[in-house]
């Protein structure tokens, strides 16, 4: 196993909600063997006290890291959300402190877009209202607003990794497939992008793939849903407050909207033990979920895997591909041990570098390697030495303004 500064068997891990045990098993195979597995999440002020010398945490979508959270958890290095979203974290607290922030926002891409197309073709047959209607021992043989998706037209609203999958997928049905993004997106298959409300009224099913923002806050509102076709459909499984649901329900209830699979909420239960409540309860031609859109064994398996690594690199090498909170740099796995790495995260102010880099002529530091990234409040530097790290760069380099972490990685 190769050494680093830190030993890897002093790095405490906590692992929350139940994570697979395919992230165990990365970061054992990977050297770490400090880890700790919860099944469930923490309220506030339990989750302060598990933090208590902790270097990485790995939580789902419950774990709530507010800044109260944040401040007091002194060891922190990088928080791995083994989910797609990073909402549950204080994003700019994170920043702040220095505290690398990781998803896995593929990993689960396939569970997703396999559920999208089983709603399509549950809606289309009508099969919520009989199976509501077989459960009471009424027999509903006919074929009354029972269709095909062949020949049917599928909006996507977001076409990302989720909403470009489900594409596919529709194509290879027969649906006609059209698209609105934010963003210049290319095609996939026949797929043709339009603008949103031609989306809107020339869609037989609406499915929602966009991430939580202000500008998608109530993206489908009383307005948006009087420009959907009459008769149409809507799926969302993207984040729980794109949706009007008091404006959902009444459109519903008018037929205006003829059916809707919502597997996302505005409030959701934070256990189990939870009651569950919302206003489409009790309406037979909606599907609810409980919020399982990724939730298969596959995904939690690669998810696992991804996360961890992702996680690990950071820990290993100084890798941030992927991170939400310090700028992205993809670094070389070094051949020569010999060398030694220094990670410094600053406040992205002027002249930052230069006093680095003095810092290092200084103490007569030969530099084989100097990486940077910055954006608009975060600026991370990454250097590869060829002399000995003394105790006195570290304590310049810590003492040095606007640095907000520094450590030598080996």
């Amino acid at each position: 196993m190769e050494a680093t500064s830190f030993p890897k068997e002093k790095i405490k891990i906590l692992l929350l909600e139940g994570i697979h045990q395919n992230a165990i098993d990365t970061f054992k195979k990977l050297g770490y063997e400090n880890v700790t597995l919860l099944k469930t999440a923490l309220p506030e002020d339990e989750l302060i006290k598990a933090l208590d010398g902790v270097h990485m945490v790995g939580l789902r979508s419950k774990t709530q890291m507010t800044e109260k959270v944040l401040k007091s958890a002194n060891k922190l290095m990088a928080i791995g959300c083994f989910c797609i979203g990073t909402n549950q974290v204080d994003l700019d607290i994170a920043e702040e402190l220095g505290i690398a922030v990781f998803n896995s926002p593929h990993s689960n891409t396939r569970s997703v877009a396999e559920l999208v197309i089983a709603e399509c073709v549950m809606l289309m047959r009508g099969i919520p209202q009989r199976n509501t209607a077989a459960h009471k021992g009424i027999w509903l043989k006919d074929a009354k607003n029972s269709y095909e998706l062949r020949g049917k037209t599928l909006g996507i609203i977001g076409y990302g990794n989720i909403g470009s999958q489900v594409s596919i997928l529709a194509e290879s049905l027969g649906m006609k497939v059209i698209f609105y993004d934010t963003a210049l997106k290319l095609p996939l298959g026949n797929a043709a992008n339009e603008e949103f409300d031609q989306l809107l009224a020339n869609s037989d099913i609406v499915t929602l793939h966009v991430p939580a923002e202000e500008s998608t806050k109530n993206l489908i509102d009383k307005t948006a849903i009087k420009k959907i076709k009459k008769g149409g459909m809507l799926i969302n499984l993207s984040r729980g407050n794109v949706v009007d649901i008091d404006a959902l329900k009444e459109a519903l209830e008018s037929g205006d909207i003829r059916g809707a699979a919502i597997d996302v909420f505005p409030l959701e239960p934070k256990s189990k033990n939870e009651r569950f409540t919302s206003p489409l309860q009790g309406l037979d031609n909606v599907i609810l979920t409980p919020h399982i859109g990724g939730s298969t064994q596959e995904a939690q398996e690669n998810i696992g895997i991804d996360a961890a690594s992702k996680l690990a690199n950071f820990m290993d090498q100084g890798k941030t591909v992927g991170c939400k909170t310090i700028p992205e740099i993809n670094l070389p796995k070094p051949v020569n041990r010999k060398t030694h790495r220094l990670l410094h995260i600053h406040q992205n102010k002027p002249g930052i570098l230069s006093k680095i880099n003095t810092i290092m002529s200084d103490l007569n530091v030969n530099i084989l390697g100097q990486f940077l990234k910055t954006n608009p409040n975060i600026g991370y530097v990454v250097f590869d030495i060829s002399a000995d790290v003394s105790d006195e760069v570290l304590k310049q380099l810590k003492g040095l303004e606007h640095t907000i972490k520094a450590r030598v990685l080996y």
